[in-house]
């Protein structure tokens, strides 16, 4: 019984999805129609509580601050300034200047948070730039498709801000457990390029500048803005001076003041960022109170309940369970966006994993990881359509070549499975 419950919910969310509803307003109404159907409960008090309780969470307060922060900084000088700071020190590097790509998407997704604004604003300066130097349109945009990603991976990350409040983890933990995976990833990525570089020689063109050391610290001037930024936010949340909101409060400020000393803080750049700050947490605040009532609607049918029965039954090992959650997430990162795919899943997925025995700390990372593979994959890869709308290539050109970075991150999910300190050691010593 319980199967066609679970079928019959499936297939009437796909085909209110597919009519182009609201993901929110699609998530509210099959809540409501599982539990009007299937329970006794009175649908009314249950759907105001729930979705007034979700929409008024204080940890919440911070993913608006967050995506404002990168709204700003998406409108100033910060991406030009650091291909300047970065270029002189990859001359030496085999791939050169395709490196500025990962090391742009790593710095900046640091203080954005947001894996499309890191993608289109890495982007919108790098592509040019690599095109009239002579380097490769394919690998040019496949490593930006991949390192776009870091925007989740790397804190601030909008995705650990649901997770966190979805799972009731402590999202500055969340931050702190993120650093050296993504650097690890960018690293993976980085070996990658060079790597490709050395097979394919002829297509990298030669360096366009010879600086002396002194020249090269010079331009690194131009880094300072965002170093400075990026230690402002982070280091208040690991000294344990500022909460993840208290932080995002300072990120908004700082962003402010960078927008202000470069003369890019008009008024008309701060009404643009306001606007669309708040266009975008409005969606995501519909889509999180959409699903936290179908949460609890799955809770009274007690789906979750039997579902993990059902998981912990097959009696899977640790690996297999992690290699099966990972093919789910990727198949439903092709029908949904990561916000929704956390949201979606938690409720059900969470006591399983509990009852697995894995740190939900650890857990979180892997889900914004194998979120991070969704990115990539057609048909709803939200950086291919960033990258499709700049480079007017075709979706399934920009996957292709993107491909190699998608089997790294699988590689760097067994890392973490086979080695949790990446993960844990931080926090730890945090926390110590």
């Amino acid at each position: 019984m319980d199967l066609y419950i679970t079928a019959f919910l499936i297939i009437a969310l796909f085909a209110i999805l597919g009519s182009g509803v609201w993901i929110g307003l699609a998530l509210t109404g099959i809540a409501w129609v599982g539990m009007q159907l299937f329970t006794s409960r009175v649908v009314g008090d249950a759907m105001v509580i729930t979705i007034w309780g979700s929409a008024s969470s204080w940890t919440l307060t911070a993913l608006p601050l967050f995506i404002w922060m990168g709204e700003i900084l998406f409108r100033t000088k910060l991406s030009e300034d650091m291909f300047k700071g970065l270029a002189p020190w990859l001359d030496k590097l085999p791939g050169r200047l395709l490196h500025t790509n990962i090391i742009g998407c790593t710095i900046f997704a640091a203080v954005s948070g947001s894996s499309a604004a890191t993608c289109a604003t890495i982007g919108k300066m790098t592509l040019p730039e690599l095109k009239k130097r002579g380097y490769p349109d394919s690998i040019s945009i496949g490593t930006l498709a991949g390192a776009g990603t870091l925007g989740l991976l790397i804190p601030p990350s909008i995705i650990m801000i649901v997770y966190g409040v979805t799972a009731n983890v402590s999202i500055a933990k969340l931050f702190i457990a993120g650093v050296f995976p993504g650097l690890i990833l960018a690293g993976l990525f980085m070996a990658y390029t060079m790597g490709w570089a050395l097979l394919h020689p002829d297509q990298i063109p030669p360096a366009d500048q010879n600086l002396t050391f002194a020249q090269k610290l010079y331009e690194s001037r131009h880094l300072i803005p965002v170093v400075t930024l990026i230690a402002a936010v982070l280091g208040s949340i690991y000294t344990g001076i500022a909460t993840a909101t208290e932080a995002a409060a300072l990120g908004v400020v700082g962003s402010l003041l960078i927008a202000a000393v470069q003369g890019d803080l008009t008024r008309q750049n701060f009404k643009d960022s306001l606007i669309g700050g708040t266009r975008l947490y409005c969606m995501i605040a519909l889509i999180l109170a959409g699903a936290a009532f179908l949460t609890l609607s799955m809770g009274y049918i007690g789906l979750p309940r039997h579902l993990a029965e059902w998981i912990i039954g097959l009696q899977l090992s640790p690996l297999a369970l992690i290699g099966a959650l990972m093919v789910f997430f990727i198949v439903l990162g092709c029908f949904l966006d990561g916000i929704s795919m956390v949201v979606l899943t938690m409720g059900v997925l969470l006591p399983t994993v509990e009852a697995a025995g894995f740190d939900l700390v650890w857990f979180g990372i892997f889900v914004v990881l194998v979120v991070e593979m969704a990115q990539i994959t057609p048909p709803v890869g939200f950086n291919l359509f960033v990258l499709q709308g700049m480079t007017k290539k075709d979706i399934s050109y920009i996957a292709r070549h993107a491909f190699p970075l998608f089997a790294l991150m699988i590689v760097m999910v067994l890392l973490m499975y086979f080695f949790p300190g990446i993960t844990s050691w931080l926090p730890q010593q945090m926390a110590g």
